[in-house]
């Protein structure tokens, strides 16, 4: 393999396309806690704490974005350029965690 191959193909791309991924995740996250409070009238107060967390979630991401934006472009075609899975391990917690206490609402 030449060294025309070994270098990125589409520099700035990627970051791009992992900004839109954490994009759709908030949208997805505000429809959620859009769904918690119309479950409100049915399901009582606790659904407002899920609210709460599923916009907390949000606005995590969206306060967040910039930042982690800028680190993958810069690590971009770096050798030593490491992944951050905080975030991925934060938000993965997460979805678990909600998804299991919107669950345990509308079985209970």
């Amino acid at each position: 393999m030449n060294a025309r191959h070994s270098a990125v193909v589409d520099p700035g791309l990627q970051p791009e396309r992992t900004t839109l991924a954490w994009s759709r995740t908030l949208m997805a996250f505000v429809t959620v806690a859009a769904l918690f409070l119309r479950w409100g009238g049915e399901h009582g107060a606790v659904v407002v704490l899920l609210f709460g967390g599923a916009i907390a979630v949000a606005l995590a991401i969206g306060a967040t974005q910039r930042r982690r934006y800028t680190h993958r472009a810069q690590a971009m075609g770096q050798p030593t350029g490491q992944p951050k899975v905080g975030p991925a391990v934060a938000l993965s917690a997460a979805v678990v965690l909600l998804g299991a206490a919107g669950l345990a609402v509308i079985l209970i």
